[in-house]
């Protein structure tokens, strides 16, 4: 059910997942793996994130020229109660159009301007050809999904390096499979394979 619109979520008299509606087609399941927009009766507000998304045609300003940046401004610098972070990426990391940079600036909300909040981290950018500026509210799952059988991931933090995220992951991962996801590389077997 990827890449469909309006996608629901579909229960059994006893509340266990039995599958997923969108144009009238039901695929059927034993789990659903979703974010919180697809259940929101079973997630809890937990905050709002104020985000810039800039569109700029230099690297960030004093960074050596360099073509992706991670900056975290922290939060008693600012004189805010949460970090405020700073990402680019560029063409080089095929993320934009040749000559293009892409930066996103991202904090907690604590007010609903966003511009004004994310200030100090946009100061930083230089000038910009386009700016986008948002907040959206954060979520987390309050089901039990041992007796739903629904695996749902929290909301994107204000985080631009993706560790709490890539930790839900690795933590849906544990509850749907009862196993730890072992990424770690025995070096040694993979040059013993190339021998």
């Amino acid at each position: 059910m990827l890449n469909k619109p309006e996608c629901k979520v579909e229960f059994n008299e006893v509340g266990q997942v039995l599958g997923v509606t969108s144009e009238g087609e039901t695929a059927r399941c034993k789990k659903v793996v979703c974010d919180p927009s697809y259940l929101p009766n079973k997630v809890r507000k937990v905050g709002r994130v104020a985000r810039a998304i800039a569109i700029m045609s230099h690297p960030i300003p004093n960074t050596n020229e360099s073509h992706s940046v991670q900056v975290i401004l922290p939060q008693k610098q600012l004189g805010r109660m949460s970090d405020m972070y700073l990402f680019c990426g560029s063409y080089s990391h095929n993320v934009a159009p040749k000559g293009k940079f892409i930066a996103f600036v991202s904090t907690e909300a604590e007010t609903d301007h966003p511009e004004t909040e994310l200030k100090a981290g946009i100061d930083l950018l230089g000038p910009v050809d386009e700016i986008f500026f948002d907040i959206y509210d954060r979520y987390e799952p309050v089901n039990e999904p041992t007796l739903d059988n629904c695996f749902i991931s929290t909301s994107y933090d204000a985080t631009t390096h993706f560790e709490s995220t890539v930790l839900d992951v690795l933590n849906m991962y544990t509850m749907i499979t009862g196993k730890v996801l072992d990424l770690s590389v025995d070096l040694s077997a993979a040059s013993a394979a190339e021998e």
